[in-house]
């Protein structure tokens, strides 16, 4: 299980914007569709992606990800009661150090996906009449 090297002597949460500084790590709270871009630009952008999406204990996903660079959790039971994650949601920890460059490949990610969306569903409707 993946721990910090050493307890933070301090821990803040609040929302990135509000951030006062880069943040160690960055929690998204996405649904599957925007965790599947999220990892694909990470990817696009260098970043390593981590294990497969974690299950329990949720907290473990922010050393993976300062180990990683991004990382999915499915989310506990203890942090979907605390939080108020949605059955359809679960996140995306990605490094601080890592933001930038993600936010970078972000369009690019999303014009890519928007083609090949388009692609599919050209593609299944041919299938479709085959």
């Amino acid at each position: 299980m993946p721990r910090l090297a050493k307890p933070p002597q301090v821990i803040v949460y609040s929302p990135l914007g509000a951030a006062t500084g880069r943040p160690d790590v960055a929690l998204f709270a996405v649904k599957p569709r925007a965790a599947m871009l999220l990892e694909e630009t990470a990817n696009r952008a260098g970043v390593r992606v981590g294990p497969s999406a974690l299950g329990r204990p949720t907290c473990m996903a922010l050393p993976a990800a300062l180990q990683h660079g991004a990382v999915s959790s499915l989310g506990c039971i203890g942090n979907r009661v605390y939080t108020g994650l949605r059955e359809d949601e679960l996140y995306v920890v990605l490094r601080g150090a890592d933001l930038e460059a993600v936010a970078d490949a972000l369009a690019t990610i999303h014009r890519a996906n928007a083609a090949l969306e388009a692609y599919a569903e050209d593609r299944r409707a041919q299938l479709s009449t085959i």
